[in-house]
């Protein structure tokens, strides 16, 4: 009797070692898929933004270069580290802390690319004969240095925080754990210090992002200016802010998936955070993608014929050749 319920528990455990392999190859395979589609989409789109010269010295084009590129470093890194995390592959605690310090570098350069975004649309609404003036090419470039400056400060903040753990108490410097972000707050000091920047950074975000549309909204009711301009900065500035949103949502994920590992068991956590991956990580960093190359008059002729010709698709040349669109 005693050999049949060993038996039968080696039996159970090793169905649900298979079920775990399936679920992880079915999870991997469903999210990498779309995940490498969207990096396909995002490198054609930073290609596209580096053809034309119309882009290269347009200035909101240029932001947009910046928070593509971003967003695409961001969920390169994410599906490599999910990947690592999927095969259960545990990395040292020097090794994850680039791949941890790296993403949230890139994390946090998009809410303030939006808040330069924004201002830029605003100027452009509000003050139409001085935006020429205003956001010229080198301004843009003074504006993209503060922000990769700002997050650059914020991460070597994050490094000394970290140093500060006593890792040589520590048995090995290998991870019991798959390397995360959440793997790497390792002291309640670094905690509070994520949760006031992330606070501090969207809130400036939400309040610059908002006014600039209360700001448009009160230009567009004047009879001096262009109402399709400005319905079309309105939107542009509504869609920043849903940007902003999903942006916020990825970085308060650690927090919520905190909370819930305190109730829920290890598989759902899992399950949860694959989820989570989805939703907040990969949907938001493709929808400027999507967004802008579909919205623009100029980009979306140039997206589309690249795209065409790497997918070597025939594409008839009104639709597909950038040349027939008037920069």
């Amino acid at each position: 009797m005693l050999r049949f319920n060993q038996s039968e528990n080696v039996h159970i455990t090793a169905e649900q070692s298979y079920q775990g392999l399936v679920e992880r190859v079915l999870f991997s395979t469903l999210i990498g898929m779309p995940c490498c589609l969207f990096l396909f989409i995002n490198g054609t789109m930073l290609f596209t933004l580096r053809s034309k010269s119309v882009f290269c010295e347009t200035s909101r084009y240029v932001l947009l270069y910046n928070l593509l590129f971003a967003d695409t470093v961001l969920l390169a890194l994410s599906q490599l580290m999910y990947i690592l995390a999927v095969c259960r592959i545990r990395l040292t605690y020097p090794v994850c802390g680039v791949f941890a310090m790296l993403t949230n570098f890139t994390n946090e350069i998009s809410p303030l690319t939006l808040v330069v975004m924004s201002l830029e649309r605003y100027v452009s609404v509000c003050y139409p004969l001085r935006h020429a003036t205003i956001i010229t090419i080198r301004n843009t470039g003074v504006a993209i240095c503060v922000v990769w400056t700002f997050s650059l400060l914020n991460i070597l903040i994050r490094v000394c925080l970290l140093l500060n753990f006593a890792f040589e108490d520590l048995q090995s410097l290998q991870m019991t754990d798959s390397c995360s972000d959440i793997a790497m707050i390792l002291s309640p000091l670094s905690d509070l210090y994520d949760k006031t920047y992330t606070c501090f950074v969207f809130i400036l975000a939400s309040v610059a992002i908002t006014c600039s549309y209360v700001g448009v909204m009160v230009a567009a009711r004047s009879a001096s200016t262009d109402k399709a301009s400005a319905q079309k900065a309105r939107n542009t500035l509504l869609l920043h802010l849903v940007q902003l949103g999903l942006s916020l949502l990825s970085t308060m994920h650690t927090s919520i998936v905190i909370s819930l590992s305190t109730i829920l068991q290890r598989l759902v956590i899992v399950r949860i955070k694959s989820v989570f991956y989805v939703f907040i990580f990969i949907l938001p960093r493709c929808l400027c993608s999507l967004i802008y190359g579909l919205r623009d008059q100029t980009i979306r002729p140039a997206l589309m014929y690249h795209l065409c010709g790497q997918l070597k698709l025939s594409c008839p040349s009104k639709g597909c050749d950038p040349s027939n669109n008037s920069e």
